[in-house]
């Protein structure tokens, strides 16, 4: 028998067999599912009216990549958890591209699937065309990604959802928050009890509540003049009265964003003759630290294919801006995946490349990645005709861009929960994200800290000193965004060591231990991991000779002769033309034992002395990190000696750490010092109030 992770919460142990096989049995299931319920409702799936529980100590607003992972996050850590979406046939829809990873979102995929999240093992079960980015960089920055089959992907986080213990899903559309006087002994202004649903059904109760709108938050959608209230084209728009409550009631700062997604095309009409084929990598690499291959072939990838704009794009753009409302709008956009509207205004007369990127296995379309655009969809045909590829393409929906809402996140402590509101957590685009990687992450965290809070368990922080996650989350916190906030590895000051090869190490046993999010199964496998690769390490370091030594043993590989100290094993591996495999091959009898472990064994020591390095740095910002800020100083009257600015800065901020004030612009190192006095001041005046009581 053999286990796939897969099948998580669909099925148990299954007998060998082929993947393709395998996709029969899941796709049955999905079948009976369909037969059984026209909305795949599951047993513990309800309409609004039908709900017979009013109390839950979880409720996640939206069915997108935050509150998927939010909601199976917060049931995971134990709690009693309530999904609530607009239509349960759009959980795991994705919005816009088919595709998951890259630089940095790779490391975050990784980081969620250390922590038993859902993303890492439905791209896996999704995926139909696999690639490392960046690979002919250091390992530290390769970026894993994956081009996605739409259905499969969907229907893999549907059945996770909708088999996961301790969640219940429901159908309808929230319209406001529940709010009550605050507890006293917790900081906030206000207390969040639970939300009100459209359409007159009664008030549901909860401990916690996470909002996860994504682009629905007062959102509106534009194409040419043209201007409609959603936040995806062919769904309703939320409800006002969120927006509202967030505004009036809690006095949140709100912001507005914007955002867009490409025409898809139909793609029997391009002439792909006219493309550069990009077959995907010879062996794919799964997201997930369970699975050991993924369940598309190597043989069964689709390529996607390389193509690029011409002056007569340019032209189209040019001639239609008078008819495109969305571009004239202040509202930002995104810096890093830009309408081809805004390239060609910020960058003109430079040739842009445009990626056709298949949608499924069983798809007739092609997604244009670099051609996000809201013009009218007769220019936006004109458009795309001026490439020569799509010389005679058509059109099977055309692009849109949409603005929403969102709550500026400086707002927010290190848990993703609201400053000024006790109980209410919010997650992904809502706080000025963009991207699905990003979404998926700020979910988990905030399900993890929702579920803990309402359990009465001590809410945690992941520090940037252990996570993408946590870079992630301290950028918005502390810096707050102007723009769409996207992750890269350049945003960590520790990438070295965050690598998304070793986030099971970093991360999955602490998952276990600590926020009760890893399931028992991931935590063995860690261990083992961990265990192995240390024995393997040291049985790499117990080996030990001279250059001339180790290239007699090994023969062609250039080290140098002049060299008089000794190196062992793990030193070798920093050498490009050395792998584990020689090594395990000349000495059998204690290294080939670890030969699973080879490819990890490579990085690590590769990066062996440079992390020996950089772990000092990262220990001077874990003590400012523990060295927490009081939230309800008034920094305006502090009697230390602060400039106007600092004060203001920190007093619109309120940083939870020292670490967290040493990242706001305008804060000096010379005001560090003066708060780092004042921090050991005032904890020395406590410690000595305890020993006088």
């Amino acid at each position: 028998m053999k286990s796939f992770p897969f099948l998580a919460g669909v099925g148990g142990d299954l007998p060998e067999m082929s993947f393709c096989r395998l996709g029969c049995l899941f796709t049955a299931g999905l079948l009976m599912l369909l037969r059984r319920s026209k909305l795949l409702l599951s047993p513990s799936s309800r309409a609004a009216g039908h709900l017979v529980c009013r109390y839950f100590d979880v409720i996640v607003v939206g069915g997108g990549h935050a509150g998927t992972e939010a909601a199976a996050a917060a049931a995971r850590v134990g709690a009693e958890t309530l999904l609530i979406t607009q239509k349960i046939k759009t959980i795991g829809v994705l919005s816009c591209n088919p595709s998951l990873g890259g630089v940095g979102k790779g490391h975050l995929v990784r980081e969620v699937d250390a922590l038993d999240g859902l993303c890492g093992r439905a791209g896996d079960w999704a995926g139909i065309h696999f690639s490392i980015l960046n690979r002919s960089k250091g390992p530290a920055v390769w970026g894993p990604r994956a081009q996605l089959d739409r259905d499969r992907y969907r229907e893999f986080i549907q059945s996770e959802l909708l088999s996961t213990p301790r969640l219940t899903v429901l159908e309808g559309a929230v319209e406001g928050l529940l709010v009550s006087e605050p507890n006293p002994d917790q900081p906030g202004q206000i207390k969040v009890t639970g939300v009100r649903i459209a359409g007159g059904a009664q008030p549901i109760n909860a401990k916690s509540v996470i909002l996860t709108t994504g682009t629905f938050l007062s959102g509106a959608l534009f194409m040419g003049q043209t201007v409609s209230q959603g936040g995806r084209m062919g769904d309703p728009p939320s409800c006002s009265g969120l927006s509202h409550t967030l505004r009036e009631t809690l006095g949140l700062k709100i912001g507005r964003l914007r955002t867009g997604t490409p025409p898809r095309i139909v793609k029997d009409t391009v002439q792909l003759s006219l493309t550069k084929v990009c077959p995907g990598d010879k062996q794919p690499t799964p997201f997930s630290f369970l699975n050991k291959e993924t369940r598309c072939k190597p043989e069964e990838q689709l390529p996607c294919y390389l193509t690029h704009t011409t002056p007569g794009v340019e032209r189209v753009v040019k001639e239609g801006l008078h008819l495109n409302a969305h571009i004239q709008q202040d509202t930002k956009g995104p810096r890093y995946c830009p309408s081809i509207e805004s390239r060609v205004l910020r960058f003109p007369g430079r040739e842009q490349q445009v990626w056709l990127e298949p949608e499924g296995v069983a798809s007739d379309l092609l997604y244009p990645q670099g051609l996000s655009m809201t013009l009218p969809p007769e220019l936006q045909l004109r458009l795309i005709r001026e490439i020569p590829a799509l010389k005679q393409a058509e059109i099977r929906t055309p692009g849109y861009g949409v603005q929403y809402d969102f709550v500026c996140p400086t707002q927010l402590s290190p848990s993703l929960q609201v400053k000024k509101a006790q109980g209410l957590f919010l997650a992904g685009q809502i706080n000025g994200t963009t991207g699905y990687e990003e979404a998926a992450a700020q979910g988990l965290w905030a399900g993890v800290s929702a579920a803990r809070a309402a359990l009465s368990l001590p809410l945690l922080a992941l520090s940037r000193t252990q996570s993408y996650i946590g870079v992630l989350i301290d950028d918005l916190i502390v810096q707050g965004v102007t723009e769409p906030y996207r992750m890269f590895t350049s945003r960590a000051e520790f990438r070295i060591v965050l690598r998304s090869d070793n986030a099971d190490l970093r991360l999955s046993t602490r998952g276990f231990e600590e926020m009760g999010c890893v399931s028992m199964q991931r935590y063995k496998e860690a261990v083992r991991m961990t265990d192995g690769l240390r024995d393997a390490m040291a049985a790499l370091e117990s080996i030990s000779m001279s250059c001339t030594k180790w290239m007699e043993k090994l023969g062609q590989i250039h080290l140098s002769k002049t060299k008089s100290a000794k190196l062992n094993g793990l030193e070798l591996l920093e050498y490009k033309d050395v792998t584990f495999e020689m090594l395990a091959s000349a000495f059998p009898g204690c290294l080939s034992a670890y030969l699973e472990f080879s490819k990890r064994l490579k990085i690590e020591g590769l990066y062996r002395p440079h992390y020996m390095m950089q772990e000092q740095e990262m220990e001077r910002v874990r003590k400012d990190e523990n060295l927490s800020l009081p939230q309800d100083v008034d920094y305006l009257t502090l009697p230390i000696s602060l400039s106007m600015e600092a004060r203001e800065v920190l007093d619109r901020a309120k940083p939870h750490t020292l670490g967290a004030a040493t990242r706001l612009p305008g804060i000096t190192p010379s005001a560090i010092v003066h708060l780092l006095n004042y921090v050991r001041k005032t904890d020395k005046e406590r410690e000595q109030e305890r020993v006088h009581i």
